[in-house]
């Protein structure tokens, strides 16, 4: 049985910044049957709350592209990884980068300011990575993403990688599909993303989320292409998502 969703936030459960209530009704349709539901985004928690204040409907958030564990239901905020030193941020100050966001752990701007962000970090000799949103540009510590993200949250609902039904859109959802037993695309997701998939909604966006819970619901993904099978347990601890196309 697949018994978590883990979807994507922009432009996956959110269309322009904000959840349709279509979108929030098939979450909450998912949660009355029994299922979990779990929001893994890059976005800074504080930021998620202003533009989401339906948060409590999630059972974990995953924050700044897996560097950030948050429990609605009881407001505890864990960091996942460890923050990049103070003097990192003043030189991208320094050095005029903007727009500039410090989250918790995650240093963001937009593109083209990562060969900016790429000079920083190499003339400070840091163990730090770039990772690409569309037109964001994220700094994290080595290692960490979406789906390293994911597995903790998996670790606090005692569920394994294999129940999940991970959905998203952009290139840092890679390693969310990668750590869910299924993984799914959105209509509007970048064309690499698709191929790792199994299955590619019809729709885009909320509209896909709502989608794909729908089937879900109905069938338990009876749907699935010719030739899809879900890892086994082995084979999801080590990321291997099954056939792609």
């Amino acid at each position: 049985m697949h018994a978590i969703v883990a979807s994507d936030y922009d432009e996956t459960l959110a269309d322009g910044g904000r959840v349709r209530p279509g979108t929030l009704a098939a979450v909450a349709r998912l949660k009355a049957s029994g299922r979990r539901f779990v929001l893994v985004t890059g976005r800074v928690i504080e930021d998620l709350e202003r533009v989401f204040p339906e948060l409590g409907v999630c059972d974990y958030v995953v924050g700044e592209n897996g560097a950030v564990l948050y429990c609605p239901a009881d407001g505890r905020l864990r960091p996942l990884a460890t923050a990049p030193p103070p003097a990192f941020v003043a030189s991208l100050r320094e050095r005029k980068v903007t727009p500039l966001q410090v989250g918790h752990v995650v240093v963001a701007t937009r593109a083209p300011q990562q060969a900016t962000v790429l000079a920083a970090i190499a003339d400070r000799g840091l163990e730090l990575q770039i990772v690409f949103n569309k037109g964001g540009v994220m700094v994290l510590p080595a290692g960490c993403n979406k789906g390293t993200g994911l597995e903790a949250a998996l670790a606090e609902l005692g569920a394994p990688a294999r129940e999940v039904v991970a959905v998203g859109d952009a290139e840092n959802d890679h390693s969310l599909l990668a750590a869910a037993g299924l993984p799914v695309a959105v209509a509007n997701a970048v064309d690499s993303l698709k191929q790792q998939a199994a299955l590619v909604t019809a729709a885009p966006g909320g509209r896909g989320v709502c989608e794909l819970i729908d089937r879900l619901l109905r069938d338990e993904l009876e749907f699935l292409p010719e030739g899809w099978a879900p890892p086994s347990a082995g084979e999801a601890e080590r990321g291997v998502t099954g056939p792609q196309r």
